[in-house]
């Protein structure tokens, strides 16, 4: 059976480089973010951190806090039908639930765990959407009390700490991956 692992993390933690090894490898992938993102660009709204704030909380509120896992369940189920699958941005707590019960043990948690303060800086000059340190705060604050996602990242199988460089990313990837596959 193909497997389904959900990278989760904070913003800035390292999620997306996690998830790029992962497809570099052939898996596929599922972006969570891109629901919202999609909901802006049909909409004519501009995409920026405020805007995907709104349609991530509106959609939670008219679906529920599981509201991403079922609207991509079909399209995980479909990849994983073929597939190792990689879920990059997994939030909340009844998103995981959602696809525990559907997934059971074919579905793990990997956490990328990164020092706020070096979250800050990468977010602060990141090519794509960068944010303010303030941003970053407001962000943190609105996910995990809005959002769930302090849940999925305690709950996590396994744990990568992305406190130094991408080479050292890049070797705990490689220690999960052995792990993954014992």
């Amino acid at each position: 059976m193909n497997k389904a692992v959900a990278v989760v993390g904070m913003c800035g933690s390292g999620k997306s480089v996690l998830c790029k090894y992962f497809t570099d490898l052939g898996w596929d992938s599922v972006y969570f973010g891109g629901v919202a993102v999609s909901q802006l660009v049909k909409n004519n709204i501009p995409v920026n951190e405020a805007n995907e704030r709104e349609i991530r909380e509106r959609l939670r509120k008219e679906l529920g806090m599981g509201a991403f896992a079922v609207i991509l369940k079909d399209e995980i189920l479909d990849k994983l039908s073929r597939t190792n699958v990689v879920l990059d941005g997994l939030y909340s707590w009844s998103e995981y639930l959602i696809l525990k019960e559907l997934l059971g043990d074919d579905l793990v948690l990997l956490a990328v765990v990164t020092n706020s303060g070096i979250r800050k800086q990468r977010l602060v000059s990141r090519a794509v959407r960068p944010l303010t340190p303030e941003m970053v705060d407001s962000r943190d604050i609105a996910e995990i009390e809005h959002s769930e996602k302090g849940g999925p990242i305690a709950k996590a199988d396994y744990y990568v700490l992305n406190n130094g460089t991408e080479e050292e990313l890049k070797a705990q990837f490689e220690e999960f991956m052995r792990w993954l596959n014992r």
